[in-house]
């Protein structure tokens, strides 16, 4: 017989250190929403597109609060669903919370996937699906490998991607100095209501961008130090990414035709070009990466969110099953790849990307809720976690519920 019997079972690996939890969160926030989606932007919100990636900032930036205390409460993963299960203990809304961040994470992924395949097409001559299947299985293998090894191999690509946004923004600079102050007019004037309409439409697929810093907390059991560490690898993460996106979009918008700009569906690759002379090759192959790297990481996200909530018995306890050698839910990642598969083939960016912002804003009101539910009883947190005052959640709540409707009544 098997000498494993009788030995526990295993358990997901605590290897993640705060740099390395950044880099998660980097990358997958970073992706397809910057390097592919910031032409949509534009095409809604003109030169002021670069103010709607602040918008946008600012709604993340308290429910990003909300999660890091509720990530010291309840360090688990499917994090989300967890934190709903506790506020309101009811099985059918910890249910629904699972199956809305189970869709926003293969949705997401399938966006991505879309975006790295259209990458991809400039450089190699295979129809579009079969590209897009190749994005995906790869990335679902590279998934199930292993925490470490996954959140490594994003490491390495998050810092390509990172540099080529830094690059893109060195080079506006270099070569059109005059653009630091002519920074000013990417911000409409208070009165300006058409400006400041096209702005809030925006903002909903800017809202993609900055989706990720939440699926951190869905690793919080392979991070160490968790108390201290989410919350500083969260903000951290929000704050970077805030920097380089309003950086990029404002060097686009005040550099390139507008026109050009909304109907490129290489956006990144477009503007190297334009500022360099040179071939966008390079610039191409580091959104590959950027694309391929959301991608991953999105995989990693969801099948956490499976594996946590079959771990507490609100799915097939089989789903919560780890390998022994790479001590990640195979079947799991598994179902997550196929259901990526499927939307990437079905559907394009766009309605991908405004779906699963519609879906995590949800997401956001039902944690925002949560948290006001479990302050409002007074249930006693942890010591050495971080705390937020109760008008942090009222806000996350307000802005997100605004963020939602605001763009159904505008049209």
């Amino acid at each position: 017989m098997s000498n494993t019997q009788g030995m526990p079972p295993p358990t997901l690996r605590r290897a993640i250190s705060l740099p390395l939890l950044v880099f998660y969160g980097l990358g997958v926030t970073i992706g397809a929403g910057i390097y592919v989606l910031v032409g949509a932007t534009v095409a809604q919100a003109g030169v002021y597109a670069p103010v709607s990636f602040l918008v946008a900032a600012f709604v993340m930036l308290f429910s990003a609060s909300s999660f890091g205390e509720l990530s010291g409460r309840f360090p688990q993963s499917a994090g989300e669903a967890a934190y709903v299960e506790a506020a309101f203990r009811i099985p059918s809304l910890t249910v629904l919370t699972g199956a809305l961040l189970l869709a926003a994470g293969t949705i997401s992924a399938a966006a991505i996937a879309v975006g790295c395949a259209g990458y991809v097409a400039l450089l190699v001559p295979l129809p579009l699906w079969m590209i897009i299947a190749l994005t995906v299985l790869f990335s679902g293998f590279i998934a199930a490998w292993g925490i470490v090894e996954s959140v490594r191999f994003s490491a390495v690509l998050t810092v390509v991607e990172v540099l080529g946004l830094v690059v893109v923004v060195i080079a506006g600079i270099w070569y059109q100095p005059d653009i630091i102050i002519a920074l000013p007019t990417v911000f409409p004037q208070p009165s300006d209501t058409p400006a400041l309409t096209s702005i809030g439409v925006a903002s909903l697929l800017a809202f993609f961008a900055f989706i990720g810093f939440d699926g951190m907390v869905n690793v919080v059991e392979e991070t160490e130090n968790p108390a201290r560490n989410m919350p500083m690898g969260i903000f951290i993460t929000l704050v970077i990414t805030t920097l380089l996106y309003f950086s990029v979009a404002a060097v686009a918008v005040l550099l390139l035709p507008l026109d050009d700009l909304g109907q490129s569906a290489a956006p990144i690759s477009l503007l190297y070009k334009s500022l360099t002379g040179m071939s966008p090759t390079a610039i191409t192959l580091i959104a590959i990466a950027a694309t391929l790297n959301g991608v991953v990481i999105q995989a990693i996200l969801s099948a956490r969110i499976i594996y946590g909530m079959a771990n507490v018995g609100r799915l097939p306890k089989g789903l919560a099953q780890l390998d022994a050698r790479t001590r990640t839910p195979l079947l799991a990642t598994g179902l997550v790849t196929v259901g990526t598969l499927a939307f990437a083939l079905l559907f394009p960016i766009n309605i991908l990307a405004e779906r699963t912002s519609q879906v995590v804003l949800v997401v956001f009101i039902l944690i925002n809720l949560a948290l006001l539910r479990i302050k409002w009883r007074g249930d006693p947190a942890p010591d050495g976690i971080l705390i937020v005052p109760a008008i942090i959640p009222v806000i996350g709540l307000v802005t997100c519920v605004a963020m939602l409707v605001g763009p159904i009544f505008i049209g």
